[in-house]
């Protein structure tokens, strides 16, 4: 079920996620269709959108959603960098379309985290991919991309694209 992305302001975007226990199972495996079927709902609207994470639609759980050709769910994710290297980027984010920031990430990341079958997994990532869940695990900590913006100067209004 398409659900309603908390936008930029919303207090509960700045909470801290609790963890997932096995036995929210069933709970899961609600959490992902309704990520998924809000992810393609903004993509129809918006033209964008690659990943979201489950306190942008409300639920203070651990989860994050993404989607690259099929699906991928990552579940109490952990995240870690083998290196130092960092580059500079502009970031976008669902919780407020149109905004772009100026932000810092690290090139490389490896990501721990449960499958939807509660199995571990482990994902080497490394440049856009390492800067999306870079993205997406911050929503889990409360934290967005305006408050990792470089300076005061690197916020961007961008026109979106909307198809009426």
């Amino acid at each position: 079920m398409v659900k309603e992305i908390l936008k930029l302001g919303n207090p509960q975007l700045y909470e801290v996620s609790e963890p997932i226990s096995k036995d929210e199972a069933e709970d899961v495996k609600i959490w992902v269709r309704d990520l998924h079927d809000t992810l393609m709902a903004y993509r129809e609207e918006y033209g964008a959108g690659r990943a979201v994470a489950l306190p942008q639609i409300g639920v203070k759980k651990r989860l994050l959603y993404m989607y690259d050709k099929k699906p991928y769910v990552f579940i109490d994710p952990e995240l870690s960098f083998p290196d130092e290297e960092r580059y500079v980027l502009m970031d976008d984010c669902m919780s407020f379309p149109g905004l772009t920031v100026k932000v810092e990430r690290y090139r490389r990341a490896v990501i721990k985290y449960l499958d939807e079958d509660f199995l571990p997994r482990e994902m080497e990532l490394e440049g856009d991919y390492s800067e999306l869940l870079q993205h997406e695990y911050d929503h889990l900590d409360g934290i967005l991309a305006t408050m990792r913006a470089i300076d005061n100067k690197s916020f961007y209004m961008q026109q979106m694209k909307r198809d009426f």
